[in-house]
Order: C-alpha cells, then sequence, then structure tokens
C-alpha cells in the first residue's frame, strides 16, 4: 500500500467538487460484479456523462504529472477513473475483492486489475466513518486522507468502505494493469528507483555507483517488463 500526497491541485479539487454538485448521481451497485453487488450501498456518476469525461481528464492529468506514480505502478493500463459518493442512507460498501478483470465501456478493451486506486476527494473533517478499510495477514489497515491524496493499493486485497455516519465522502477510484505483473518484482524496481534517486540528490548523476545501478535497474525492467 502506497499514500501519495497531492495527486490534485486546490484549483482542480475545486473545479472537481463543483462539477460533482452538479452531476447525474445513480445506483452504485450497476456497475459492480456479482458479489460486490450484494455488498454495495453508495452512488455514482454516470459513466456516460460529460461531467465524468471532464473529471476523468483532470484525474489522468494528475496522475501523470506524478512520477512517483509511474515508478511504483509502472502503468500498462489505467481503467477510465469512476466516481463515488457515500452518504445518507447509501453510505457504505462491505468486505469484497475487485474483479481480476475490468471491461472498458464501449468494448474498447479490458484491463488486468493490478492494483486498485482511490483518490480522495472530500477533506477528512467533512464526513464521519468512510474508512478504506484492507484487510492482511498483519491485520487491518485503514486509510482516510487528504483531499487530493491517492492510496494505491493491491488489487488481491479484501477490501470495504465503512458507513459514513455525517457528511458526504466523494471519491475516485480506478485500476491499474501494470507493465510488471508480479507484485514482488514491482516493489523491487520501486525501491531501487527510490534509493538511485537519493544518490543521484547526493553524488550527481555521472557517479560510477549512479550510473550502474542504473544500468541494472533497466536490465531488471527489461527482463519483467510486458509493454
Amino acid at each position: 500500500m502506497l499514500h501519495l500526497p497531492g495527486i490534485l491541485r486546490a484549483d482542480e479539487l475545486k473545479q472537481a467538487r463543483e462539477v460533482m454538485a452538479k452531476a447525474p448521481w445513480a445506483d452504485g451497485s450497476l456497475t459492480s460484479g456479482a458479489q460486490a453487488a450484494f455488498a454495495k450501498n453508495n452512488q455514482q456518476l454516470l459513466e456516460s456523462s460529460d461531467e465524468v469525461r471532464l473529471l476523468q481528464r483532470l484525474v489522468l492529468t494528475g496522475l501523470e504529472r506524478s512520477p512517483v506514480f509511474f515508478s511504483a505502478a509502472l502503468p500498462k493500463n489505467i481503467s477510465p477513473p469512476m466516481f463515488n459518493r457515500y452518504s445518507g442512507a447509501a453510505n457504505s460498501f462491505g468486505n469484497h475483492v475487485d474483479s481480476a478483470i475490468r471491461f472498458l465501456p464501449g468494448g474498447a478493451g479490458r484491463v488486468r486489475t493490478d492494483l486498485s486506486c482511490t483518490l480522495f476527494l472530500s477533506e477528512p473533517d467533512e464526513y464521519e466513518g468512510g474508512e478504506l478499510v484492507m484487510q492482511s495477514l498483519s491485520g487491518q489497515q485503514e486509510v482516510k486522507l487528504a483531499a487530493g491524496d491517492l492510496v494505491l493499493y493491491p488489487g488481491t486485497s479484501v477490501h470495504r468502505v465503512n458507513p459514513v455516519t455525517r457528511g458526504a465522502r466523494l471519491a475516485s477510484f480506478f485500476w491499474i494493469q501494470s507493465m510488471v505483473r508480479s507484485g514482488e518484482q514491482r516493489e523491487l524496481l520501486y525501491n531501487m528507483d527510490n534509493y538511485l534517486r537519493h544518490l543521484r540528490s547526493t553524488v550527481g548523476e555521472q557517479d560510477v555507483g549512479v550510473i550502474g545501478l542504473t544500468g541494472t535497474y533497466h536490465n531488471l525492467l527489461r527482463q519483467w517488463v510486458d509493454t
């Protein structure tokens, strides 16, 4: 699991919130798989609306600005971002596992869901509850981030959204098919890239160790990547 702060800027958040306030909402279970539909009780923006297309451009632009996102996810395909709201009686999403394959709208193809993403669009003090809860062998992890921040987590995880008891929780969610299918290999590459950035800032680009480790990073990527 990885927390990426500031994917959206303040002006982009303001624009997104204004668009979502006027957009058409529908029952979120209409876009769920068979298992998730029993657990899902929220609202979603209609995928075919002009508002969603505008919001998608905002989110994808934010992702393109983030070198850390690229380093961690190594995205091959990103499913079109979707947008949900938890409030009132439609306020929770019980334990579920995301479908392994997402079929894109209009027969545009398929995305293997190696990684799941939630981009928070409401500030934590605007609502109570609404934590994204992920289960693992080490226990439960609860996530409730600032507006504009994103959490990246394995698509294989059992997770839920706790009931929202006050206010409204707005978010974008989407899935990533990585160029590197193995989570262990992605983690090794991400860690190596982090250490390389640190070395470049301390000893410079032309240090013999930096040059050698950069070559090792790209040679590993050549072995593991599927473009």
